[in-house]
């Protein structure tokens, strides 16, 4: 049975994730269906290469994940399936890929699946449901497209060190409020080398100086920073929104200063 994950900016309220499904098990009735998340923002790529690329190496091999976010920039655009560490993701060529994968793909193939004209502005249901139909029951890449070279790059602005400094920023706000940065946590050992430190955000209006290992280190309300289970430097609130009590939103500055002994 093939695993088909959604990670998609169709939200919740209107009929267009139901038309997704009932599609997918019209072609494949046999296909597993799996939320991954219906509520990237609109056309936030950033976002949804953030959510999928924390989720889809919990999946077994051959798992399926379509990407809906942003799919149709123009009538031309292209499409595509990657396959990548036995996984295979399909969707607009718009940099998605390049944020999700650390490397270069295995396998890319530019989709040419066709939709009736006046379906055009639905590629996640017209084009990515049936090329994951396809594959689902076990069909071959090469009979849905053709070899392609590269992906569209797009980059992140990378955390930097600067003197005694690390300058980075906001990079996802989750569910709770909870705000994940784009510092990884062994640049922060390996410039930090044990010294004290100043997490500073708000143009230092608040800080931090320890890194706890859960929410519960710190009193209820009480802000803390930790390593989420990315290795990415997260601020939060132990049962509080830190996104909005202390104001910060993406792509806000963090600075963490360093201080010599």
């Amino acid at each position: 049975m093939a695993i088909v994950t959604l990670t998609t900016d169709l939200g919740l309220k209107d009929h267009y994730v139901g038309v997704v499904k009932g599609s997918l098990l019209k072609l494949c009735p046999e296909a597993r269906i799996i939320d991954i998340s219906h509520n990237i923002e609109p056309y936030n790529i950033i976002q949804a290469a953030f959510t999928l690329k924390n989720a889809y190496k919990e999946f077994p091999e051959g798992s399926i994940h379509i990407i809906g976010v942003n799919p149709e920039a123009d009538l031309d655009a292209t499409h595509l399936v990657i396959k990548h560490n036995g996984h295979y993701f399909i969707g607009a060529d718009n940099g998605v890929f390049s944020l999700i994968l650390e490397e270069s793909p295995d396998q890319i193939i530019e989709l040419n699946i066709n939709p009736e004209l006046e379906s055009k502005s639905f590629p996640t249901k017209d084009i990515f449901a049936k090329a994951a139909a396809h594959l689902a029951k076990g069909g071959t890449l090469e009979m849905i497209g053709s070899k392609k070279e590269a992906v569209l790059e797009r980059s992140l602005f990378q955390a930097v060190s600067v003197e005694n400094f690390i300058k980075g920023m906001v990079l996802y706000i989750d569910h709770y409020g909870n705000i994940l940065t784009n510092i990884e946590e062994p640049f922060f050992k390996a410039f930090g080398r044990g010294r004290d430190f100043s997490i500073e955000f708000r143009q230092g209006e608040y800080n931090i100086n320890r890194i706890s290992k859960g929410y519960s280190d710190v009193p209820e309300g009480e802000k803390l920073a930790l390593f989420s289970s990315s290795k990415l430097l997260e601020i939060a609130m132990n049962k509080g929104n830190a996104s909005r009590l202390l104001g910060l939103q993406e792509s806000d500055s963090i600075r963490i200063e360093f201080y010599d002994r």
